[in-house]
């Protein structure tokens, strides 16, 4: 049964005391500043007639996962122009329509469109699929690449049965364990790849025959996270083996460490909030919102954060996101019972947008946060 429909949303920062009125302003002041502000303050910039793009402006590219950030802010501000600008100009510049990644997006692009690369990241195409299945929901299907349901099925199709039936590539889950690939056809995963509330809803929207899949990877991803968050802090690593454990394996392309509480991470903690606030299972993976909020309340309090072990030893004086931070922790109070889940609530609303070059990732999981505490991250 689809209770969703009838479903109400916490309004954390309405609970923690502000005005409702101030909360409709901050939304429309960050969709003002995230999308048309001047050139130093917004991350979306359109292009011709009806296309656009998120810049990561921390790296000068155009990458899957703010692409399908922004599509999913456009749909839960009912934003319907940007969301099909920001579509059509992954679709015509992103999509890999033949080769080992046929069906498909390249993860980054230059922002004149050339590729920059021809793998996929798979936390984009989960969600592309779920902002434009809630597109279909509240908009209504149109035709060509905006019958919004029909292309989500397609993404979620190449996702579970790319190489299969002599079709090239590999899927972007692990069809024994259930769980999401940090790239297609790796051996680890990225535990703020786990989404268990999308996998509820593609359990409901997704081709017939994939349904029982993502029931299973729904239940697979809340007991994963449940092991891959650190007892005592609720850290969880970058990269993370299928158990659970810190992936800390030379990898090919890169020198760089993943096995430590560093920025892909600080996402899981605001997935497990949010998967709480949609659905209320909770198989374990709550304790990590209350662990995460106790451990970072004093850092959380001035804003000195680190990069740590996930056993929450200082690892490295420098954070490069230290917004996202706040924001992630602070979404976390949607799942938390810990006594500072409203202070956490407050020092979100008390934060600013971050400015200059590395705003992006910051003001993308800032934006989410927003939404999200105050009752404005739902299911279409």
């Amino acid at each position: 049964m689809e209770t969703w429909k009838d479903k109400t949303y916490h309004n954390l920062l309405l609970e923690a005391g502000f005005r409702q009125e101030e909360i409709d302003r901050r939304l429309e002041e960050v969709w003002n500043t995230f999308f048309y502000g001047s050139g130093e303050e917004r991350i979306y910039f359109p292009v011709g007639e009806d296309m656009g793009y998120l810049c990561d402006t921390g790296n000068d590219d155009v990458r899957t996962e703010g692409m399908s950030y922004g599509m999913m802010i456009c749909v839960q501000m009912d934003r319907k122009e940007e969301f099909d600008r920001i579509w059509k100009w992954a679709k015509t510049y992103m999509w890999m329509a033949e080769g080992e990644n046929e069906g498909y997006f390249a993860w980054s692009c230059g922002t004149d469109g050339s590729k920059n690369a021809y793998g996929p990241a798979p936390d984009g195409e989960e969600f592309f699929a779920m902002a434009l299945f809630f597109a279909s929901h509240r908009w209504g299907d149109g035709e060509g690449i905006f019958a919004y349901s029909d292309q989500a099925r397609e993404i979620l199709r190449a996702c579970l049965h790319k190489g299969e039936g002599g079709r090239p590539g590999s899927p972007m889950w692990n069809h024994d364990n259930y769980q999401i690939l940090f790239v297609p056809g790796c051996d680890f995963t990225d535990p703020s790849y786990h989404l268990p509330h999308f996998y509820e809803l593609f359990a409901l929207w997704a081709d017939e025959q994939d349904r029982p899949f993502f029931r299973k990877a729904a239940d697979a991803s809340r007991a994963y996270l449940t092991a891959a968050c650190h007892p005592e802090t609720g850290f969880s690593a970058e990269y993370a083996e299928f158990d659970g454990s810190p992936m800390s394996r030379k990898l090919p392309w890169t020198d760089d460490r993943h096995d430590w509480f560093y920025s892909d991470a600080y996402r899981t903690a605001a997935n497990i909030g949010l998967d709480f606030e949609w659905f209320g299972i909770d198989c374990g993976q709550r304790q990590a919102a209350d662990r995460i909020q106790k451990f970072l309340l004093e850092a959380g309090k001035t804003g000195d954060y680190h990069t740590y072990e996930i056993d929450g030893r200082v690892a490295d004086p420098a954070v490069l996101h230290p917004t996202a931070i706040t924001a992630t922790v602070a979404q976390a109070s949607l799942a938390s019972t810990c006594d500072c889940r409203m202070e956490w609530t407050a020092l979100f609303f008390h934060t600013p947008l971050r400015e200059g070059k590395r705003r992006y990732y910051d003001n993308c999981l800032y934006f989410f946060a927003l939404l999200a505490l105050s009752g404005n991250y739902r299911i279409w």
